[in-house]
């Protein structure tokens, strides 16, 4: 083995990459994902792994006997935030990747992204494609791969990210000053540790995707031992966990991301208040702070544990109006929800108008608009709106009630349409799926091509929509989609799907070298445009292929 300690500093190799792999009792599978690491295109690398506690894996590590490997042997169980927290103080790239210790990468995989951020685009953050490996673990812990099938390859979407990971950490790199904006880990966190410091970068930049398949992460068609399915069983600690993370807030300010603050409009504290900023904490996933203007004595009685409140005193005498205008004075969002005491707050309460806010038009920028929440009444008033317009209003028509002020300041209130509403995509996707389940083969296809030509992620639904032909029995059709994925990005489906239709076509030569192209992905030999490195068989010393 060569010695790589002069690339660890070389720039003229490329910048160095923090490749950081924490591991809890997998000696097994770490081989292999560490050994996919040292086999990648791009060599200049900081490797740090990090065991969490777990049986030692000294004699793994040390096997490979490379300089560019950082171990800490840690013997207490810490989790995999505390973890990650410690390689990064010991982190030097300019950008870094994380592996699980039962994952891998593709040759190809850090020299495709550090190329795509060096080179391609402003975006900080970049991510690829992954396959998931369907496999049956043998008793003696092998793993007997079943398929791999790229389940998503979605293009970035902010929206979504804040309410959903859509960007595993084994396919991702950013850059590590990010951190300095997000902060580090948060150790508090048992499950969902990834989806936290992603939904995170996304306040400082957008997500690259790379439609290319640089990796795999394993599915054991049994039970799993990982973590983040383990941990799910607990529905009280899960839903502990994803409220922590949707009401983060990383210290401004945001590049990518506008606040939201909340103005809570009540009459005097009771338990409908109670229940009501319950509803707010439970069902808001858009970044907001909750401001309550009431008088002092009650904000004393105020007891809550739920984050970003901010307790607003006020006269008890004040007026509805009064009490916004107080609270208004205080508010550093961008946009502002008013909602009264007792308000129907429900999914997608806010984060519905909000997007048709935050997404009018160019054409509209002029003009002064804002939406009501679903569920407003004359009683039960409820609107958000841009920060400035409320503010013009107030100041030009003091002595009006807040709804009656916008009016007469020109601002125009409405409820957004359904073409304004987010997650257009997965709506059309979640009905592609339930036609699906029906049976309904043909229809489904048709919304997977509708959704290829009007919603991007066009490999990922080209490729549904071949399956969908297929079993509908509109081979030609299927044929023709497959055939387009596989000049651009081949997979085990859409490579099976056109050797299908090549057989049936008695095209058995086309067919055979579809299928062996298949048959090489599914057994590791994985064909790649951009790789240097050619993998080779080869035994740790367990006895198990490295790959």
């Amino acid at each position: 083995m060569r010695d790589t300690r002069h690339e660890m500093r070389d720039t003229r190799l490329g910048p160095v990459i923090s490749v950081l792999i924490p591991t809890f009792n997998r000696p097994r599978y770490l081989y292999g994902a560490l050994a996919s690491v040292l086999h990648q295109s791009y060599r200049n690398l900081q490797i740090i792994v990090i065991n969490d506690g777990g049986e030692d894996v000294s004699d793994v590590v040390n096997s490979f006997s490379d300089p560019r490997i950082i171990f800490i042997n840690r013997k207490e169980n810490r989790g995999k935030a505390f973890s990650l927290n410690q390689a990064l103080s010991r982190a030097e790239g300019k950008y870094i990747t994380y592996l699980d210790d039962d994952d891998l990468y593709y040759p190809n995989h850090i020299e495709t992204l550090v190329n795509v951020l060096e080179n391609q685009t402003d975006c900080q953050v970049a991510y690829s494609d992954l396959y998931k490996a369907y496999c049956r673990v043998t008793p003696d812990g092998n793993r007997q791969i079943l398929s791999k099938v790229v389940e998503i390859s979605r293009d970035f979407d902010r929206f979504l990210m804040l309410h959903f990971n859509q960007a595993l950490h084994v396919c991702l790199m950013h850059r590590r000053d990010l951190i300095e904006k997000t902060g580090l880990y948060n150790e508090d966190l048992n499950i969902l540790i990834d989806w936290d410091m992603t939904r995170r970068l996304a306040f400082f930049s957008d997500f690259h995707h790379v439609y290319e398949i640089t990796g795999e992460f394993y599915s054991p068609i049994s039970e799993s031992d990982r973590i983040s399915v383990q941990k799910r069983k607990d529905k009280h600690e899960y839903f502990r966990n994803v409220l922590a993370i949707r009401t983060a807030r990383p210290a401004k300010p945001w590049t990518k991301i506008e606040d939201m603050s909340i103005i809570f409009v009540a009459d005097q504290l009771n338990q409908q208040v109670g229940k009501t900023i319950g509803s707010i904490w439970w069902h808001t996933f858009y970044p907001y702070k909750v401001y309550i203007p009431l008088p002092q004595a009650d904000l004393n009685m105020l007891n809550t544990v739920m984050p970003n409140i901010i307790k607003v005193p006020v006269n008890s005498l004040a007026s509805g109006a009064e009490r916004v205008d107080t609270a208004l004075a205080r508010c550093d969002g961008e946009y502002i929800t008013i909602v009264p005491n007792g308000f129907p707050v429900e999914k997608m309460w806010v984060e519905n108008p909000l997007y048709a806010l935050i997404n009018t038009p160019a054409s509209n920028k002029q003009g002064r608009e804002g939406f009501e929440l679903e569920g407003s009444t004359d009683t039960l008033w409820a609107a958000v709106v841009k920060k400035d317009d409320l503010r013009y209003a107030r100041r030009s028509f003091p002595n009006l009630p807040v709804r009656q002020s916008l009016k007469a300041a020109g601002i125009a209130l409405r409820q957004p349409d359904a073409e304004e509403l987010p997650f257009q995509f997965d709506n059309l996707l979640q009905e592609a799926q339930f036609a699906e389940k029906d049976g309904n083969w043909a229809q489904a296809a048709q919304v997977f091509e509708y959704i290829a030509d009007h919603y991007k992620n066009e490999l990922w639904m080209k490729t549904e929509a071949a399956k969908a032909f297929f079993k509908a029995g509109a081979h030609t059709r299927a044929a023709e989609l497959s055939c387009e994925v596989n000049q651009q990005r081949p997979t085990v489906d859409t490579l099976l799907l056109e050797a299908k239709v090549k057989r049936e076509k008695k095209d058995f030569n086309s067919a055979i070298e579809l299928l062996r192209s298949a048959e090489q992905i599914l057994e590791g030999h994985v064909l790649q445009k951009t790789a240097k490195w050619e993998p080779v068989e080869e035994k740790n010393h367990y006895g198990h292929n490295t790959r």
